[in-house]
């Protein structure tokens, strides 16, 4: 429905109502200005024509919310809503699909939230983009009203080429049958020939760092933005310990490499693939300037001796205040939604690594994580960070071969699964890996090739998109060696792949199926063969 059919059925509406409205009126003046239902004496027929108009109005409201025009449905002309898609069974389910709704809509996106029953072919067919928040109940079975659509829909098979999914699916792990029926949607979509936006996300009873990874995700899927978390995470405080830039000249966005230790006690364990969440602050400057702008004081305590700038760099800074008692203030913050980023090294190196690029808004200013991170933190200064086991981007087990394919700081990830490699004596790992110049942006670059040397690496393929050549990407050189990917892989290869949501993910996913065939690529998806840590 465009803007303007929509003015004219609201404008079309309001006419009925009205009319509805005004009989209603004439009957109540007439009802009880005059006696007229003779059957009855004049208090009861009073009360009758008052439960009657009651239960008029009632019904006259039910017609307009139900010919009301929802902001779910609002149509307007180019990409139909991003459709956001609920199987739940005790409520839980639906909960978090309103959450993620709502973070979409202030993210920018125009969302069409639905129960599964409400789900047909047509409205499948018609979306571009979907995300499903599926549950599990019993030993792997799906919510009850969500039958209708396993007995409907999924027999009908319809094709879904245009398709773009994600699924966030809750279980047990305590069952069997883990995730089962949001692995069965994920499943049945791949069939029908959609695409995932990225993998299937489990929850294990309502796990919160699950749930604040999926909100992450949403991020991509907006104006980039992440709303405030749904649960902070229980951070622990670090010490930024050194941090250098990997990449002076280079035309893309500064990188930075951190090293992080606790700031008490001796390095927790982490695998590679795992995720550090880093709760992000304000500059001190911007804090101070907040503050001087909202006439408080920058020395100003709290009552329990907190420093209130202390408190307002960890928070989003209001716009305006309800007055300036401090402790007021402080209970109205909402703390800085957290960021996540791979994890580079492995607790045998003796400190936890990160690789990041400074991102920019489009008006040049630092975006707030990685502006702090890479400016304005101190060395030696305290970092609040919490570690996120993950377990779809662990290593595979044992020495088979390892594929790993990515771009930019997507290395972080991969480089941590060499390092494990190194540490148990797998040799069978082939690197692929893209950024613009090799002078400025071979992130690792010296370690790589000695590790190569070393027979660590059996095959390094690098390619940068500004140095022209035969390849400009990634997908690009995996292409050229589409053979020798079919036979890593029919030799019982795992192939992860570590960068770029928005173009190389899907164009390198495109490569694979292309040189495999779609039902081979979605076996080893299934087989949890072919991972993916984007972003």
């Amino acid at each position: 429905m465009s803007r303007s059919t929509s003015l004219r059925a609201i404008a079309g509406n309001a006419a009925v109502i009205a009319l509805l409205l005004a009989i209603a009126g004439g009957l109540l003046r007439l009802q009880l200005g005059q006696e007229w239902w003779l059957a009855a004496p004049l208090p009861a027929r009073r009360w009758i024509a008052l439960a009657a108009l009651l239960g008029y109005a009632a019904w006259c409201a039910a017609l307009w919310w139900r010919a009301r025009p929802r902001k779910d449905d609002a149509a307007e002309a180019g990409e139909p809503p991003l459709l956001v898609v609920w199987a739940s069974q005790t409520g839980f389910a639906r909960q978090l699909a309103e959450h993620t709704a709502q973070s979409l809509r202030d993210g920018g996106c125009r969302v069409r939230l639905r129960a599964l029953d409400q789900v047909d072919a047509a409205l499948l067919a018609g979306a571009r983009k979907a995300l499903f928040v599926a549950s599990t109940t019993g030993e792997g079975d799906p919510p009850d009203h969500a039958l209708a659509f396993l007995g409907q829909v999924m027999r009908q098979a319809p094709a879904l080429p245009d398709l773009q999914y994600a699924v966030l699916a809750l279980g047990d792990r305590s069952y069997g049958h883990y995730c089962a029926f949001g692995h069965r949607l994920d499943d049945w979509l791949r069939q029908r020939g959609a695409r995932p936006l990225f993998d299937t996300v489990e929850v294990d009873n309502a796990d919160p760092a699950a749930l604040r990874h999926w909100q992450q995700l949403l991020g991509q899927l907006g104006d980039g933005s992440v709303q405030a978390d749904w649960s902070a995470p229980d951070y622990q405080p670090w010490r930024l310990r050194a941090r250098r830039q990997l990449n002076p000249g280079s035309v893309g966005g500064p990188v930075f490499q951190l090293h992080l230790q606790p700031a008490d006690g001796d390095l927790p364990a982490w695998q590679a693939g795992d995720i550090a969440e880093v709760g992000p602050r304000h500059a001190d400057a911007r804090v101070e300037h907040w503050m001087q702008a909202h006439g408080l004081d920058p020395r100003t305590t709290l009552a329990d001796g907190r420093a209130l700038r202390e408190l307002l760099a960890a928070s989003k800074l209001p716009d305006a205040l309800d007055g300036g008692d401090p402790d007021a203030i402080a209970a109205r913050l909402q703390p800085l939604p957290h960021r996540e980023y791979s994890i580079a090294s492995l607790p045998s190196e003796g400190s936890l690594q990160l690789l990041l690029r400074r991102q920019s808004h489009p008006d040049g200013t630092p975006g707030l994580a990685s502006g702090w991170l890479c400016d304005h933190a101190a060395v030696g200064g305290r970092i609040d960070l919490r570690l996120r086991t993950n377990a779809n981007f662990h290593p595979p087990a044992g020495d088979a071969p390892l594929v790993l394919i990515g771009n930019g700081t997507g290395i972080a990830g991969l480089r941590a699964h060499l390092r494990a490699r190194i540490d148990v004596g797998a040799r069978r790992n082939w690197l692929l890996f893209g950024e613009r110049h090799q002078a400025h942006d071979f992130h690792f670059g010296d370690e790589l090739e000695q590790w190569r040397r070393e027979g660590w690496i059996e095959y390094l393929d690098t390619v940068f998109s500004r140095d022209g050549g035969a390849h400009r990407y990634v997908q690009d050189v995996l292409a050229t060696h589409a053979g020798r990917l079919r036979q890593w892989v029919d030799e019982g290869a795992t192939v992860l792949v570590c960068g770029s949501l928005q173009g190389m993910a899907p164009a390198v996913d495109a490569v694979i199926a292309q040189a495999l065939g779609d039902e081979r690529r979605d076996q080893l998806v299934m087989q949890r063969r072919y991972r993916r840590d984007v972003y």
